[in-house]
């Protein structure tokens, strides 16, 4: 009987987590090792130059590019403010037709050109933070660049997000695995809830769960044409967590109606009213990032243990999801492996495994089309 390392969704309710805090150019990191952080504490800052502008002085002033220098009222490294005089030209007679320039924009002068009769003007520096996400401890630190957060708590993973990182309290909204989030479902009280639906969710939902203020929605498909809509573009196939919208999206499953793994919805149920950080972030090529929530565990976020596995070995009995069609999305049990090549429609020969899928059914598929759903 054969064997195979195969990578798989995390659905744990005890696992360490590390999450990497990286600021995007050097900058100041405000914590130690040994710190404890809550998930929106900053643990790194950074001044992120303004954008430069150009006053065109020699336009306004309605001189010679090299006369510009002369009519400066301000020097270089000046602080000026949006219409404040900058330059002026000497006039007939001390008075009579002076021309003024005034900035148009707030900033430091960083260079006056006699060839072009610009003067640059840098606005104010964008501060950049970066906050620790989980509520945990630090576990490492990068001078001028970021830290490490480490956790100890459970970890539900899924197929595909949208939205980034946010942080909410988990409320279960439907009964069963089955059941679509429905927009009757979504309670005016929600604001800051991480809400947890079954088999779907409707559009209708999705906007109201927005408008109410809820944090994120975890369930275990959406219908794409719905996700679209909500987005108002088509989403693509890049690295997703970075759309403009006001809540996180997690499915476990996939995309259409498909029931939410019983064990994932089990684990969300125990963990009703904690509170939890969610992403849904997701990169399925290579370096793949899978959209997450995580619950750290109050007694125990400061323990450190061995880290979870993102796979595990393929074998009889273990838990696994089929990620290609003509079973996509459903969950099964792994009770043969066998030993030798079967050749697929495509032609190729290939290791393939026998899986007892939730409805009955027991089907062969390739190894390459599953997943392992690491559970503990």
């Amino acid at each position: 009987m054969g064997s195979a390392y195969t990578p798989g969704l995390t659905v744990t309710r005890d696992i360490v987590v590390h999450r990497r805090r990286r600021l995007p150019i050097q900058g100041e990191v405000l914590v130690q090792v040994g710190d404890t952080v809550g998930p929106t504490q900053v643990v790194a800052r950074a001044m992120l130059p303004g954008p430069l502008q150009t006053i065109r002085l020699n336009e306004k002033l309605g001189v010679e590019p090299r006369e510009v220098g002369a009519c400066m009222v301000v020097q270089v490294g000046d602080q000026v403010e949006p219409g404040q005089l900058v330059a002026e030209t000497k006039g007939i007679f001390g008075k009579l037709f002076k021309s003024q320039a005034l900035s148009d924009v707030g900033g430091v002068i960083e260079s006056v050109s006699d060839v072009t009769g610009h003067v640059l003007v840098r606005e104010p520096s964008v501060p950049v933070e970066v906050g620790a996400y989980i509520a945990g401890r630090i576990s490492e630190v990068q001078p001028g660049e970021g830290a490490v957060v480490e956790t100890r708590g459970a970890m539900v993973q899924g197929i595909f997000g949208v939205g980034g990182e946010r942080h909410g309290t988990i409320r279960v909204a439907v009964t069963g695995t089955d059941q679509v989030l429905q927009a009757s479902d979504v309670r005016e009280d929600d604001a800051g809830k991480i809400l947890v639906g079954g088999s779907g969710v409707t559009y209708e939902a999705i906007e109201l769960a927005a408008e109410r203020g809820a944090a994120g929605i975890v369930v275990g498909a959406v219908k794409d044409a719905d996700l679209t809509k909500f987005l108002g573009y088509d989403i693509g196939v890049a690295i997703t967590g970075q759309e403009q919208i006001p809540l996180s999206l997690v499915c476990t499953e996939g995309f259409g109606v498909l029931n939410m793994a019983g064990r994932t919805f089990e684990l969300l149920t125990k963990l009703e009213g904690k509170a939890a950080s969610i992403n849904g972030a997701t990169q399925i090529r290579a370096g793949v990032i899978r959209p997450e929530v995580i619950v750290p565990l109050a007694e125990n976020a400061g323990e450190v243990a061995a880290e979870g596995a993102s796979g595990g070995t393929l074998d009889v009995g273990v838990s696994v999801r089929v990620i290609r069609e003509p079973y996509f999305g459903l969950l099964g049990t792994v009770t043969d492996l066998p030993s030798t090549l079967v050749k697929v429609d495509s032609g190729a020969e290939v290791r393939v495994l026998r899986a007892k899928l939730e409805d009955g059914r027991e089907v062969t598929v390739p190894r390459a089309n599953v997943e392992i759903i690491v559970a503990q």
